[in-house]
């Protein structure tokens, strides 16, 4: 799609058609996040969609649509569950996302109210990341929950709601009215996130990406039983319906709330005017590590309900509330410990080990450190208070240390100066071919350390190696341990091999039909491109573009042997050639030249070569469409998976990059198209739909 247009340059058609793209867009975004539990989007990315269609519709309110997202809340209920019309609308709040927002809202309040200089109270809430469900009381007895669904009708899941222990079926107490809509959060703790995941994964089931989900999930089960087993706990913290006045001001509801046996956060607290809103939303950002479950943000609200109710609502929203968001990519959690992972190269990197949190949707319980000289520079220690990043695809990285809660008496991180492994071999730090010293260390122990052989195995099988469906990392470990497999030969030898195969299915999670199945996947790489072989070998430098461009000169597998040969002995002839090749440096060169100048290298080489037939490299075509073109392939593609995307495209003699940058020429967009969606608009280049791609490569 081209750039966006922006918003005060629109015309009154482009802004018809523009708010009708966005109606349509945020309903299918609505679907996929309240009832199918997976959202594709970031929400930075939804809100940023929201602030648009709110703009053009400031710009031009004539032309507001019926089905506008700013007259919609959440979505349709869904047709498994009987309806519920809320006697009083479940509606969403406006977003604030900095001190000028929040400065503004309270301004706002003084304007309506005309209140000048006078102290406004407020309560300051955390925004719970859950599933906002009500519950309606009569006589003291719950006789109905259900949840938002688009917060005029959702869906009655009485039974589900009942299993929660922290929802009262009777209300403690007295003074409660004779009908009350208590409105609240569903929601899961980060403890019991992790255990129902991994509960979940050792049954073979569907896991979920974040708390959120897992509530959303567990609460709109069809059967309760499989509800009450679901760890779910519920804060409350509003009313809809009710029939007599139970309080004056909102904190005071809260004490009520309280009183009749809910459970009500403790974080909440009043604060006065716009100074009390600043200081309270740092201190909940600060609180968050150590809550136990997930919030977004902080709900600020207007104390006195009399001045609630003159300042009513607008559109969707109330007026005396509103939103204040965290950043959607950046959070703020406890450091617990600092490991050290080997790759298979060698090069040690520490992995900060956290404190759940979520970041950017996705769940968060490690983050790279990168090497020893950014832990000095950025001083991190363990037990610190860090400011995690997660940014696209980005893996998750601590950005820096909260200085001002570190605890006394917290000591510097000791970099280790031995590997992990049990032969503890010294770590090195690698040179560069100027005898200049950079900040990777490596192990020294090469193939003896058990680290970089598992390593070594499970890139080996991996997606773009050889693929071997059902051989991951926690089969591996167990074929190693028993001593089945120690080098790449050894996984199809494997599959010879019946009375290991007899011994294996005899053994917890594998069985005959686990075990039958791996034995196919095993033949069936038996036949393997030219490409996939070399990258599989794991030689440093050589990812899947240069492996290719490697495989393509040679041509076959005879050929690219012989010429590394060559190359160990350091044959003037023979690397002259392998530099020719586009995309091959000095690195690759050096690699390769150490990798096949390593006897147990060329051994390992060899048996692998003798229970392989390897195909010749497909020559690339130079007289279609997108030859010569940088094609990017982001979001979901439903047509074919990534990888045959990407085969096809360089086929077609296209070169496939995984970054958009001003070299790009099309980017191929499917649904969930994040961060690199964006950057390819903001540089012009050309963005096509899957089904635009096919047709031009068609």
């Amino acid at each position: 799609m081209p750039d966006p247009i922006d918003v005060d340059a629109l015309d009154e058609p482009a802004a018809m058609a523009e708010l009708a793209r966005l109606a349509d867009e945020l309903s299918a975004h609505d679907l996929r996040y309240y009832q199918d539990e997976a959202p594709t989007v970031s929400d930075a990315d939804y809100d940023a969609l929201k602030r648009r269609n709110t703009a053009i519709e400031a710009r031009f309110p004539h032309l507001v649509r019926e089905n506008s997202p700013s007259l919609t809340v959440g979505a349709k209920r869904s047709e498994s569950f009987a309806p519920v019309t809320h006697g009083v609308p479940m509606l969403s709040l406006d977003n604030a996302f900095s001190d000028e927002d929040a400065i503004e809202f309270d301004a706002k309040i003084r304007r309506f109210l005309r209140l000048g200089e006078d102290t406004v109270g407020y309560t300051a809430e955390p925004k719970i990341d859950g599933l906002s469900a009500s519950l309606l009381y009569e006589d003291g007895v719950l006789r109905r929950g259900a949840t938002r669904g688009d917060g005029r009708t959702g869906e009655d899941v009485t039974a589900n709601l009942m299993t929660i222990a922290e929802i009262p079926h009777r209300l403690a107490g007295s003074g409660w009215p004779r009908r009350i809509e208590v409105r609240g959060e569903v929601y899961l703790g980060h403890a019991e996130f992790a255990a129902l995941n991994a509960a979940a994964e050792a049954a073979g089931e569907k896991t979920y990406a974040n708390p959120r989900n897992a509530a959303s999930g567990s609460l709109r089960q069809i059967d309760s039983t499989i509800t009450a087993v679901r760890p779910l706990r519920f804060f409350a913290y509003a009313w809809g319906e009710v029939s007599e006045a139970f309080a004056t001001t909102q904190a005071e509801a809260l004490d009520a709330y309280r009183a009749w046996g809910f459970t009500v956060t403790p974080q909440s607290s009043r604060v006065e005017n716009a100074e009390g809103l600043l200081a309270a939303y740092a201190a909940m950002e600060a609180a968050r590590p150590r809550l136990g479950f997930d919030i977004d943000g902080v709900v600020y609200k207007v104390d006195r309900l009399d001045w609630q109710e003159r300042l009513g609502f607008v559109s969707r929203s109330p007026r005396w509330a509103v939103a204040r968001k965290f950043p959607a990519e950046r959070a703020r959690t406890i450091l617990e410990a600092i490991d050290i992972q080997v790759g298979r190269t060698g090069a040690v990197t520490p992995v900060a080990r956290l404190r759940p949190v979520t970041v950017g949707g996705v769940v968060v319980e490690n983050a790279t450190l990168h090497n020893a000289d950014e832990i000095a520079r950025k001083d991190v220690r363990i037990g610190d208070t860090v400011v995690v990043q997660r940014a696209g695809d980005v893996i998750p990285q601590v950005v820096e240390v909260v200085l001002e809660e570190r605890s006394e008496g917290v000591e510097p991180f000791a970099y280790p100066t031995h590997c992990p492994c049990p032969l503890q071999t010294p770590l090195a730090r690698e040179t560069t071919t100027a005898g200049v010293e950079t900040v990777v260390r490596r192990c020294t122990g090469e193939f003896a350390c058990p680290f970089q052989r598992i390593e070594h195995l499970k890139h080996f099988v991996s997606r773009r190696g050889f693929d071997i469906e059902g051989l991951g990392e926690k089969q591996i470990a167990v074929f190693m341990e028993n001593g089945w497999i120690g080098e790449p030969a050894d996984i199809f030898r494997l599959a010879r091999n019946e009375t290991v195969l007899d011994d294996l299915k005899a053994r917890d999670g594998f069985g005959e039909t686990s075990v039958r199945n791996l034995k196919a996947a095993i033949e069936a790489r038996r036949t393997i491109a030219l490409d996939r072989f070399i990258f599989a070998l794991g030689i440093r430098h050589v990812g899947e573009t240069t492996a290719l461009v490697i495989a393509r000169g040679y041509g076959d597998a005879e050929t690219f042997l012989a010429a590394m040969d060559k190359v160990a002995d350091r044959d003037p002839e023979a690397m002259a050639e392998l530099d020719a090749f586009d995309q091959v440096g000095a690195a690759v060169i050096e690699a390769a030249a150490a990798y096949f100048g390593e006897d147990h290298n060329r051994r390992i080489v060899q048996a692998l070569r003798a229970e392989l037939t390897i195909l010749p490299a497909e020559k690339p075509k130079s007289d279609t469409p997108v030859a010569g073109k940088t094609v990017v392939f982001t979001g979901s593609l439903e047509r074919m998976t990534r990888d045959e995307a990407k085969a096809k495209a360089e086929s077609l003699g296209a070169k496939v990059a995984s970054s958009v940058s001003k070299k790009t020429d099309i980017v191929v967009a499917g649904p969930g198209a994040g961060s690199k969606l964006k950057l390819a608009t903001e540089l012009g280049v050309q963005i096509l739909t899957e089904e635009e791609w096919l047709a031009l490569i068609a």
